[in-house]
């Protein structure tokens, strides 16, 4: 059976998440389905990662393999054609058979978006956190920075460690001014439960002066998620790409400035 490899983007509003949950609306348990219809028969569906409820995707991968061969392009247009319109198969491609969206994955791109104007414009209530209040966005902004190398991220991780650890390897992590919003993003090897939303909310409370220099390397080697601070609401997250290789990389390297 073919291996086929989707790029996916969703409006996570509406939506429990990707995984599959009982009695719930999820990205995984809607794609499966209309995969069904076309296959005739259940299709398993491996994502590149959990994305938690309300949280957006631009670029979630997906992997799965069909009894039949069908081109790409028409696999793109049936799915779509039976999905909602809050969740978009960009494009469609036949992978080669070791593929698997999360095994294979090398780097995932987040952004977190913080709305600065006095005033959240309602089409935007879904897609922003808004925090209008005063901020030493300079402080903020440079504080991205520290975030990059390899780290235990214990402290920054809400639940349950997974089995392989917290150490995480985050490769670029940075934050500008963009119009009425500051933009946070972070590339990594990988992300813990809520550790992007818990980044963010670090740089918040450094922008509140709650925060120093200092307290990062501290917090870090406590160990302890009760010492990291607040977690900011799951509207204002989002995946931007998974890569799967160097080139792949290269072509999400985060924008703006720092």
């Amino acid at each position: 059976m073919p291996n086929f490899r989707v790029e996916l983007s969703y409006d996570g509003t509406l939506f429990h998440g990707w995984q599959i949950q009982p009695g719930l609306r999820t990205v995984q348990a809607e794609l499966s389905a209309a995969l069904e219809r076309i296959a005739g028969q259940p299709v398993s569906v491996h994502g590149s990662g959990r994305t938690d409820a309300g949280v957006h995707a631009l670029g979630q991968v997906a992997s799965f393999r069909l009894p039949a061969a069908l081109p790409a392009a028409n696999l793109r247009t049936a799915l779509n054609a039976f999905l909602a319109p809050d969740l978009r198969v960009l494009a469609a491609s036949i992978a080669p058979d070791e593929f698997h969206a999360r095994r294979s994955a090398r780097a995932k791109l987040y952004r977190y978006r913080i709305y600065r104007g006095r005033v959240l414009p309602p089409f935007l209530r879904h897609y922003v956190y808004h925090y209008p209040f005063p901020l030493d966005e300079t402080a903020l902004l440079d504080a991205a920075a520290q975030f990059a190398g390899e780290h235990d991220f214990t402290s920054f991780a809400t639940g349950r460690l997974p089995v392989s650890g917290a150490v995480r390897t985050i490769f670029s992590s940075r934050a500008w001014r963009q119009d009425q919003e500051l933009i946070f993003e972070i590339e990594g090897s990988g992300f813990l439960h809520h550790m992007v939303r818990n980044l963010a909310g670090f740089l918040l409370e450094t922008g509140l002066g709650l925060r120093t220099a200092a307290d990062w390397p501290r917090v870090l080697i406590q160990r302890d998620r009760r010492q990291a601070g607040r977690t900011l609401p799951a509207r204002g997250l989002y995946l931007v790409a998974v890569s799967y290789s160097e080139e792949e990389a290269k072509q999400h390297e985060p924008a703006g400035e720092a």
